[in-house]
């Protein structure tokens, strides 16, 4: 067909080409090239430029002083879990990308929060995956009231900025923007061409009027989210809902947040009548810690201005194979290889004849050094089958050379350790002197992985007797 091409683009950096690459040569990244069919720009619009569906208008430099702050900048979207990532609330004019595994609880996080933002805010919900049947259904088992709520099922993009010129809505959500289109772009919904012009549409529309947009996007099957990597450039913020479908418990993490902290996290728990947030989830992660068992040890980690307790548990058993076998589950697998080192050439432990497990309960993310010393504890603990006290837990970074380093917020992750319960807390040595005294914990100072051992053998000893 004449005017209508096929070419291959980069889903990393966009760049097109007439043939498929291998390797991308302008952002150098392999296997990226999708295809793709794009028509060729009208003989009246300008050299260079495609029909499109934006309608920019004329815009005027104004001086910095003359700007006026808007009479509401944040929103409560009635989860403070997810205020908190988002830091604070919904951003007026912000544009924020929530991604997902499939049956994660998207869905069902967004029309919840349309009950509370419907109180003061008029809200427009665009579906292109559920019917109207669908979405009425849910919202009765969630018990959503749909107060100023709008439901629009709808794919094409041009109809929905239609629809929303006419009702004037403060929020607009998107659910998803794989799903839709535009009239301008003859390639498929979904394809890298029209994500792109999509999300520039609802962007455009979020800047110049003040809406604050909420984009529902699909993940491919490495993780990533589905479409162009510049997708995630143009919005505001990334959220990216982590979990395990066949567990109760979700965890909201910001990949990137133009308005707040990226190392905060919400967790929310999956019922019957919707996700529930969880305010104290050290407590979650420590509800099922089982007792006098080698190879445990609880540490304490900063997500963002939250400390949380985790329970870290290690398996080291005698291997029948020439080479061991190492697994990690929650913690990057680099850095246990690392710890094992460590404790093999300063300790003389042989973990080489041993298959090593590990698993950071609760389906949680480490990937804080601090979590080091922890982790040291638990593989020594199921290497000699010592039980650590239960009510010990372990903060601190190891060096190469087998030294504890210090860690920052070293009194706030005692104070949460002492609210658990815990009465003693191993903490590197230089950071004594920056901990105060704290009501119901003993401070035991290490210096290096030496200090461990000693510790270990003391408790097997005490045991003993």
């Amino acid at each position: 067909m004449k005017g209508i091409k096929t070419v291959y683009i980069c889903s990393e950096c966009g760049y097109e080409s007439a043939k498929w690459l291998g390797k991308c040569p302008r952002c150098n990244s392999w296997n990226t090239m999708v295809e793709d069919v794009v028509e060729s720009a009208p003989q009246s619009a300008p050299s260079g430029r495609r029909a499109s569906v934006i309608r920019l208008e004329e815009s005027h430099a104004s001086h910095f002083t003359e700007l006026e702050t808007p009479d509401y900048i944040r929103t409560d979207t009635g989860l403070s879990e997810l205020d908190r990532v988002l830091g604070g609330g919904l951003v007026k004019g912000s544009v924020v990308l929530l991604s997902g595994e499939p049956g994660i609880g998207k869905s069902t996080l967004l029309l919840q929060i349309c009950d509370t933002l419907g109180k003061s805010r008029s809200v427009l919900y665009v579906s292109g995956e559920e019917s109207q049947g669908q979405l009425k259904l849910r919202a009765n088992r969630l018990k959503v009231s749909g107060n100023n709520l709008y439901i629009l099922t709808e794919t094409n993009i041009e109809r929905i900025l239609e629809e929303a010129k006419a009702i004037k809505p403060d929020v607009i959500i998107a659910d998803s923007v794989q799903t839709m289109y535009s009239d301008h772009i003859s390639s498929a919904p979904g394809s890298v061409t029209n994500v792109k012009e999509v999300a520039m549409a609802f962007i455009s529309k979020a800047k110049s009027e003040g809406i604050s947009v909420i984009l529902v996007g699909h993940v491919n099957k490495e993780g990533g989210i589905a479409g162009p990597k510049v997708l995630e450039h143009m919005v505001d913020a990334v959220l990216n809902f982590e979990g395990d479908r066949r567990q109760s418990y979700r965890i909201i993490r910001a990949n990137k947040n133009r308005y707040g902290s990226t190392n905060e996290i919400g967790v929310f728990e999956m019922t019957d009548s919707g996700l529930r947030e969880v305010p104290n989830p050290s407590e979650m992660l420590l509800a099922d810690r089982p007792t006098d068992t080698s190879g445990n040890c609880a540490i304490c980690t900063m997500e963002g201005t939250r400390p949380l307790v985790a329970e870290i548990q290690a398996l080291v058993t005698q291997t029948v194979f020439p080479a061991p076998r190492r697994t990690s589950n929650g913690m990057d697998y680099n850095r246990v290889c690392l710890i094992l080192a460590v404790l093999e050439k300063r300790l003389g432990l042989r973990f080489s004849s041993h298959d090593v497990y590990l698993n950071v309960i609760g389906g949680m993310q480490i990937d804080e050094p601090a979590s080091d010393l922890g982790v040291a504890l638990a593989l020594i603990s199921s290497l000699t089958d010592t039980v650590i006290p239960d009510e010990l837990i372990a903060i601190g970074e190891l060096g190469l050379s087998g030294e504890c380093r210090g860690v920052a917020n070293i009194e706030q992750r005692v104070r949460e350790a002492a609210r658990l319960g815990f009465t003693k807390a191993v903490i590197p040595h230089h950071n004594i002197q920056n901990c105060a005294e704290i009501n119901g914990i003993k401070l035991i100072p290490a210096k290096n992985v030496y200090d461990i051992l000693r510790l270990i053998k003391a408790s097997e000893k005490k045991k003993n007797e």
